[in-house]
């Protein structure tokens, strides 16, 4: 008969909440928060009485949990709300990495704009805004919903608030921007409109509307095609790339060389999704083999793990990924 090891051991804690942290806020509306908590322990039995938490469960599952309501606590410390995806967010982080800080990541604005605050939400994407403050090229790959173009956009305007840089450029492929585009109704910039829109919405979550056009008419901001990109050397300037999948590897190259002094750049795009036609090679799909081991460039992987929409959406990537390993 095995001995059960020490890590399977069944023990019990008891953790007293300081009467400066009312249990509510803790614990949440109708226990919302107490219901994910319960939710992500499975395995561990929990009971509140009054101003205590009694855990019983395996040695490392109860460590953990303990962990996660002492962060639980730092977060309500900041004087921000804690709401269910902020506990869900903890466990997640600290089963991946025991050493991170869920509640430093999770109140840290990188942006705060109309009363909103823009944060990383998950460990890769904190290792992907701190590599945009450390590098000047950065390559944010990843499936749809992961923050990659978001948080490039919250790091650009907040390098222009700063007076780091003097503009922001964003820009991407247009894939039909040939024959096709020729047919669309309107004037060229309104053919080329559609494909911009993921821009200019993400811009409006983070600078006034009413602000927008004056910067774009002054050229603090420009957004624009990739192929409006040829011949020019862009200088302390903020340059986003994205869906860079559906660029070409000429492109991407022409993309790359714009470089100017003073400036970053930031290339976004999920090698998953590329739109290109058949036989094209995407240019973010072969950059990495090119450009790894350069200095001040830095490629951060995201996955469905990182998504930040619906929680479908993480679960629909892990099912295409595996349908398509499948075939």
């Amino acid at each position: 008969m095995n001995r059960p090891s020490a890590a399977d051991a069944v023990v019990s804690s008891t953790i007293v909440v300081p009467n400066t942290h009312p249990m509510v806020a803790l614990l949440g509306a109708n226990d919302e928060n107490l219901r994910q908590f319960e939710k992500d322990f499975a395995d561990v039995d929990v009971l509140v009485r009054g101003n205590e938490i009694h855990l019983s469960g395996e040695v490392t599952e109860i460590g953990l949990a303990e962990q996660v309501i002492a962060e639980m606590l730092s977060i309500l410390r900041t004087g921000q709300a804690l709401t269910p995806d902020a506990v869900e967010r903890s466990v997640s982080m600290l089963r991946t990495d025991r050493s991170s800080s869920p509640s430093q990541l999770l109140t840290a604005n990188i942006l705060s704009t109309r009363g909103k605050a823009i944060r990383a939400k998950t460990l890769n994407q904190k290792r992907y805004v701190d590599a945009i403050d450390a590098n000047t090229i950065v390559f944010g790959i990843g499936p749809a919903g992961t923050g990659k173009t978001y948080l490039a956009v919250a790091k650009a305007v907040q390098a222009l608030q700063s007076k780091s840089i003097n503009r922001i450029i964003l820009t991407r492929p247009a894939v039909e921007a040939g024959e096709r585009l020729g047919f669309l109704p309107g004037t060229l910039s309104e053919k080329i409109d559609p494909y911009l829109r993921p821009l200019y919405d993400a811009l409006h979550d983070m600078i006034d509307p009413d602000r927008i056009p004056q910067l774009m008419t002054s050229g603090t901001i420009e957004v624009a095609p990739l192929a409006y990109m040829r011949g020019r050397t862009l200088n302390d300037a903020f340059i986003i790339l994205d869906e860079a999948q559906n660029t070409t590897a000429e492109q991407m190259k022409m993309f790359l060389t714009r470089l100017g002094f003073g400036s970053t750049m930031v290339v976004t795009g999920d090698v998953t999704q590329v739109d290109l036609p058949s036989g094209a090679t995407s240019g973010l799909r072969i950059v990495q083999n090119i450009l790894s081991g350069i200095d001040d460039v830095q490629f951060c992987e995201l996955t469905s793990r990182d998504v930040v929409r619906h929680k479908l959406v993480g679960d629909i990537v892990d099912a295409y990924g595996r349908y398509e390993q499948s075939r």
